[in-house]
């Protein structure tokens, strides 16, 4: 039997395929390359998270470093503390001191916004916070609404964006009298638990920042044995509201109602609530507390 010469028909078919099977290595191909270069590019991605999350551990570290290892003793006053950044750095921070051999120190201060810029605004508030003068070979502790204004004359001297401000509470206690003095600038005001009942330590001033030449005036309250004083900054006004907004009275009753715990159990139970209600890993705000008491 012969076989026929193939038709001009299934030569170009046999053409055509051919060229489609080419064309179609070479989609592949560059597919292929392009699916190199994008692994190459998670790969270059992954590692800058890496590194960014190494130094943001770094950072936390490094804050926390800045705050005290342990509380003054100065057996007339007790302090307890909770420091609960909303990620890895806090734009909360605070400090206790011993200024002399009868005085106490202690400040909270919070810096607009979250994460990194508002603790490097924290940091350099930290080492701008003037307490005394000292020269000649003495020294003149000074009063809180000196510290609060030389604090805020030291941020508007950066000439920092107009949407970068801060809030600070700065006090300092007798321990001999019992007097506590102390001076707010845009900072909610410290609240006294006395016999199971809330008081406003009332205190004006402007934020921090924002108006160079601002005066603020420094108070005095007479503590007694038995109170409680304590310094927060507003994420607690957040943490026992059913909303991302500040509640002003709910945390109030909260903490009225934990009353009869010691303060290093109400500061424990506040913690323990904020893990319950949201979880430690996503906290609504930046929270910190300084509480004292008198034995």
């Amino acid at each position: 039997m012969s076989l026929s010469a193939p038709s001009h028909t299934t030569v170009f078919a046999i053409d055509t395929l051919d060229a489609q099977v080419d064309g179609l290595h070479g989609t592949i191909e560059r597919l292929s390359r392009e699916l190199d270069q994008l692994k190459q590019r998670d790969a270059s991605v992954n590692g800058m998270l890496d590194r960014l999350d190494e130094e943001q551990r770094l950072a936390a570290r490094l804050q926390r470093d800045f705050l005290p290892k342990k509380m003054p003793q100065t057996g007339a006053v007790n302090f307890h503390t909770l420091f609960r950044p909303v990620g890895y750095v806090s734009g909360d921070l605070y400090d206790v001191m011993r200024l002399d051999e009868s005085h106490v120190g202690f400040y909270v201060a919070d810096a607009v916004g979250h994460g990194m810029p508002a603790a490097l605004l924290t940091m350099f508030m930290k080492n701008a916070l003037v307490t005394k003068e000292v020269g000649d070979g003495s020294y003149r502790l000074l009063e809180p609404g000196q510290t609060i204004a030389r604090l805020n004359a030291s941020l508007c001297d950066q000439h920092l964006s107009h949407a970068t401000f801060a809030t600070a509470a700065y006090g300092t206690i007798d321990t001999r009298t019992l007097e506590m003095s102390y001076a707010t600038g845009g900072h909610p005001c410290p609240v006294l638990l006395r016999g199971g009942e809330l008081l406003d330590l009332k205190s004006e001033g402007a934020l921090l920042g924002i108006f160079p030449d601002e005066t603020f005036r420094s108070c005095q309250f007479q503590l007694q044995h038995g109170d409680r004083v304590f310094c927060y900054t507003d994420g607690i006004e957040v943490a026992f509201s059913d909303k991302n907004v500040a509640d002003t009275e709910q945390w109030r009753t909260e903490l009225v109602q934990r009353g009869k715990m010691t303060t290093g159990e109400i500061l424990q139970s506040i913690s323990d609530h904020l893990d319950s209600a949201g979880g430690s890993l996503l906290p609504k705000d930046d929270l910190t507390i300084v509480a004292f008491e008198i034995p």
